[in-house]
């Protein structure tokens, strides 16, 4: 083992003995200032949900923006959000006790201060409001145009009022009353998540501490590594919190701080407490063994932590709030991490000193889990298979990424919005009336030139066949816009009708209010899909209304007609083509910067080139398990899907790749400052190779274990994202941790001889070049 060789000054030096003995000598105020910044960082952390958002503006202009902006800024009432109420009774809608329960929830709508109109049956016809059973309905509650960019936060209180409402009528108890639409989706998806990320922890704390109670065979050892996590967890919330006064901050930071916090804090915690009781048993005391350790496992922690902040931070170069807000919050949590490994922990570790152990017997009755003789052989096998295990391992690692080669980029067909929640139950009941596409339109802006208008004579006929030209796609089920004013109208009608505008409005005031410009020369055309139709395939329709704007101008009568497509469906088209676009710039980035970070760390050329490669075989090989498992269906109803999802989302891909390859250089910095340390003792690759795999195995195998216990909980979210998440950071560790760290990294190690530490090692005889 590494503790029968003499010291090493360059393993010492990572923390060199300066900062390492100020943190020690300094430990009493340190501690204090951490109990200080717990006491701060608590209470934020727990009211982090209230400043979170669902969706967000990117930071690249995009279509969707502009059509938004178009229409609150031009329309004179625009419907820019609302919200759905769908009641199913056992009566007929037209009876005495239906008509009087919807009349109360209509008077409890508009009198709510952020609602300025509410449609019905009652008010608008029943072509559409009603189910053919007539026992469904809905109404729609219009939110007024300066709450509609804080829409998401007023659904609780429109949910209250339609509660009490409900509760008066006499027979209540006999309807089912949900509220939906995008801001009451957002909503359920924003609580879920936050749920969900409390959910994931607890039930990753049990599984980790019993993992850590077998590394350690210690209680006293196995608690610190979860303080570490947690506090992790709530210093970086905190400053979530913080950030968000500033910038928006997606909701999908909770699961990923939550998820990154436990498994580098855990992490990092047991590679230098490992460090510490090694120092200790070799009979050093206290404070001397933390100062080594800061000088060893610190530097490994260090080192660690820098390369998974490189994946954190290219995260920052892409536009989306939601990556950009995980690139964040996850920037803060590994910093959180690394400074509490380095200057908490090693203090705590001094005050506890042999204590760390207690209780003794435990450790006795464990100490078959700390064995390193199956680990020693394992090492010396690698060493003499060492082609054939490369080989057996990069063939495996090719069959777990084939699965790539069928990568479909798109929104899910299912799953994608949380089911059981108050707004999907509401949505299946807009199922049954046909209605379901009203929730998510696709918005087009259609903007006639300067002192024309787009319900001209120059216009209108062209305008008629473009609304006629969706209607006909059997993916939509309905268009609105001021050429469908009521169905049967004639073109000739039309232009009788906006001949005059005054009298137009006068006939549908508000209709055309929210549909067209005072001026007439901007209109709004809502383009509703079918119920049958998916996600993915809205974004199709997206994509075909972009495609016949991209000809409309020509088709429209001529040049300088604007059209802009917005909606839900469009700004998800609008994100993944600009992550689409930045992907390459992220991967080129992470990869490059993570090769001249370790190369400086460990003064080698082929070790970085090496990382790279072996961390991209398993993103590469989580990749195809996501494709596998989500995208085409095996084993997916392990996680709760109905079925395949027959597309995976672009912003999943970033993520996993990003975060996934800066964890499993965690892995890499473990293994290597092992193997580096004896090397630098005996400048024997081959002795370091096998010794270095022998005394990291345990260590690196247990904190892979942690890993996979913390992002496999969230794997089971009912977020579909978050999912996806958890599910490719799980498998990406996994892979990482069995075939490549223990498999094709020491056989690489073994093959290269001391290339490896090429131009580190000066003067020496480069020849040993794994010929066994």
């Amino acid at each position: 083992m590494v503790s029968r060789v003499g010291k090493s000054p360059r393993a010492e030096s990572g923390l060199s003995p300066g900062p390492a003995r100020a943190i020690i000598r300094f430990r009493f105020p340190l501690v204090i200032g951490w109990i200080v910044v717990a006491g701060f960082a608590v209470p934020r952390a727990a009211r982090v949900g209230e400043v979170l958002t669902v969706g967000g503006r990117s930071a690249r202009p995009t279509e969707t923006q502009e059509a938004r902006a178009m229409i609150r800024r031009l329309l004179p009432r625009p419907i820019a959000k609302f919200m759905a109420v769908t009641v199913t009774g056992p009566v007929p809608v037209d009876s005495a006790p239906f008509r009087s329960l919807i009349e109360a929830l209509s008077v409890a709508a508009i009198g709510e201060p952020y609602i300025d109109r509410v449609f019905s049956y009652l008010t608008a016809g029943e072509s559409d409001f009603v189910s053919a059973g007539r026992h469904a309905t809905f109404l729609l509650a219009s939110i007024d145009a300066e709450h509609a960019d804080t829409a998401t936060r007023t659904v609780p209180a429109f949910r209250a009022a339609i509660r009490r409402a409900a509760s008066i009528h006499p027979s209540s108890a006999e309807y089912e009353i949900h509220v939906t639409g995008e801001p009451a989706l957002e909503w359920d998806i924003l609580t879920l998540s936050a749920e969900d990320a409390r959910r994931g922890e607890l039930r990753a704390l049990m599984p980790a501490a019993v993992v850590l109670l077998l590394a350690f065979g210690a209680v006293a050892a196995a608690l610190l590594p979860l303080m570490v996590g947690v506090l992790a967890i709530a210093c970086a919330l905190a400053a979530v919190h913080v950030a968000a006064l500033f910038f928006p901050m997606s909701v999908f930071v909770l699961p990923i701080v939550t998820m990154i916090g436990l498994g580098v804090g855990i992490d990092y915690s047991l590679l230098v407490i490992t460090r510490f009781r090694e120092e200790v048993k070799r009979g050093l005391e206290a404070p001397e063994a933390a100062v080594r350790t800061l000088g060893t496992a610190g530097r490994a922690v260090v080192i660690s932590g820098g390369t998974v902040l490189i994946g954190f931070a290219s995260l920052l170069l892409t536009p989306a709030t939601e990556t950009r807000s995980v690139g964040i919050g996850g920037l803060l949590v590994v910093t959180a991490a690394v400074l509490l490994a380095t200057t908490l922990l090693p203090p705590v570790l001094v005050f506890l000193g042999p204590r760390i152990d207690w209780p003794r017997w435990l450790a006795r009755r464990l100490t078959w889990y700390h064995a390193t003789g199956l680990w020693a052989r394992w090492g010396r096998f690698l060493g003499r298979r060492r082609w054939p295990a490369m080989a057996v391992g990069l063939v495996l690692m090719a069959i777990l990424t084939w699965p790539v080669v069928h990568l479909n980029i798109g929104v899910p067909r299912q799953g994608w919005f949380p089911r059981g929640t108050e707004s999907m139950l509401g949505a299946e009941t807009l199922g049954t009336i046909r209605s379901r596409g009203y929730l998510l339109p696709i918005r087009v802006v259609l903007q006639a030139p300067e002192g024309e208008r787009i319900v001209g004579t120059r216009y209108l006929s062209h305008l008629k066949r473009f609304s006629d030209s969706l209607r006909a796609d059997p993916r939509v089920a309905d268009v609105l816009s001021p050429v469908d004013v009521s169905p049967g109208t004639s073109l000739l009608e039309y232009a009788f009708l906006y001949g005059d505008l005054a009298r137009a409005r006068e006939r549908s005031p508000e209709f055309l209010e929210a549909y067209l410009s005072e001026d007439g020369r901007t209109a709004l055309m809502d383009v509703i899909p079918a119920d049958t139709t998916s996600p993915s395939g809205a974004a199709g329709i997206v994509r075909a209304v972009r495609a016949l704007a991209a000809v409309g101008p020509r088709g429209l009568g001529g040049a300088g007609v604007v059209i802009k497509v917005g909606g839900f469906a469009a700004a998800g088209v609008d994100e993944e083509q600009h992550l689409v676009e930045a992907f390459p710039v992220v991967i080129a980035l992470v990869l490059a910067v993570t090769a001249i970070a370790l190369g400086l760390a460990f003064r080698s050329v082929l070790v970085p080139i090496k990382a790279v490669f072996m961390n991209g075989l398993s993103v590469a090989g989580a990749f195809g398990l996501i494709v596998l498992v989500f995208q085409r269906g095996f084993g997916s109803a392990i996680f709760g899907l109905a079925g395949p999802a027959e597309a995976t989302l672009m912003v999943v891909l970033v993520l996993v790749f990003c975060v996934a390859f800066g964890l499993s250089m965690d892995y890499e910095v473990f293994l290597l400052s092992r193997i580096k340390e004896v090397f630098d003792r005996t400048q024997d690759n081959e002795r370091a190779t096998m010794e270095g795999v022998g005394a990291s195995a345990s260590v690196i195998t247990s904190a892979a274990a942690i890993m996979v216990i913390v992002f496999g909980a969230f794997a089971f979210s009912r977020v579909m994202i978050v999912q996806l998440l958890g599910f490719g950071l799980a498998v990406a560790v996994l892979l990482d941790v069995t075939l490549i760290r223990m498999v094709l990294v020491p056989a690489f190690m073994h093959i290269a001889g001391r290339w490896n530490w090429w131009p580190g090692v000066r003067g020496k005889r480069l020849t040993e070049m794994g010929s066994r």
